[in-house]
């Protein structure tokens, strides 16, 4: 089973678009966590525990983890394995942002899928294909690849014009779709603040999953994103919310409503 089959499954199963992002940065812990043996690792169980039926996937970002250092890793690696062995059938996305050349993307590749074996990553497009190669080469795997980051400063680089009438983003969208997806396992990632820009992506890349960040806390709308971003056969979404639900005061009760609030609008 490939990663666009294994998360259509999922979808059906929950009828759910929602990936909770496992962001569980160590400073904004409650003192029930940051008092025990791995915190981090029980933290992220706690929220997995309440969520895993109302859900498609959950993206840890290797950031609050690689900031830890080993013991951060080693909180990475639990979660992991937490999640592949009580809930096999979830999608479990690496938030990587990773992109380099040669052996040292090969080392990159190695961490996401053969320690963590994540069924998805995201990687970033700025280096050309050559860079993201290594990736490309997992058929089995989702590579989902940055278009339109979610951030206020995306547009600073990523709508500059690269002809009279193509912003890069929209460049990177059509080279994904049609030069680098010979495999079939390419995705997109597009920012939930910025709706139009998804709309703009959607066309090029025909029925392609995105993965939309920024949805709640970083100011996305949730009516704005579906509409924009789903496929002709009204799916082809993974909507993140990381802070909006893990430190919320009720996590399960967050996501349900999330849930809720995106199937209004498919």
């Amino acid at each position: 089973m490939n990663f666009q089959q294994k998360l259509d499954k999922i979808v059906k199963k929950n009828n759910s678009f929602v990936c909770v992002g496992l962001d569980s940065d160590v400073e904004k812990l409650s003192n029930k966590f940051r008092k025990i043996k791995d915190g981090q690792f029980k933290f992220n169980k706690w929220i997995i525990d309440q969520t895993h039926d109302l859900v498609c996937g959950y993206k840890p970002n290797s950031a609050f983890y690689e900031g830890q250092g080993v013991e951060g890793i080693k909180q990475l690696k639990l979660t992991c394995d937490y999640i592949r062995l009580h809930h096999p059938e979830i999608c479990l996305i690496l938030d990587y942002k990773r992109g380099d050349i040669g052996n040292t993307n090969n080392g990159y590749v190695r961490f996401a899928f053969d320690f963590l074996k994540s069924d998805a990553v995201t990687v970033i497009p700025y280096m050309g294909i050559e860079a993201l190669q290594a990736f490309l080469n997992k058929k089995d795997k989702g590579i989902i690849i940055g278009c339109h980051s979610s951030n206020p400063g995306a547009k600073e680089f990523q709508e500059l014009m690269v002809s009279d009438d193509e912003p890069l983003y929209l460049k990177i969208a059509q080279d994904i779709a049609l030069k680098w997806n010979k495999k079939g396992n390419c995705m997109v990632f597009v920012g939930a603040t910025y709706p139009e820009e998804m709309r703009k992506v959607r066309k090029i890349i025909g029925e392609m999953t995105i993965l939309s960040p920024g949805i709640n806390v970083q100011g996305g709308q949730v009516e704005n994103i579906v509409k924009g971003g789903l496929n002709s056969k009204k799916s082809g979404m993974i909507i993140n919310s990381s802070r909006g639900i893990i430190f919320a005061k009720n996590p399960r009760e967050e996501t349900r409503k999330l849930r809720d609030e995106i199937n209004k609008y498919r």
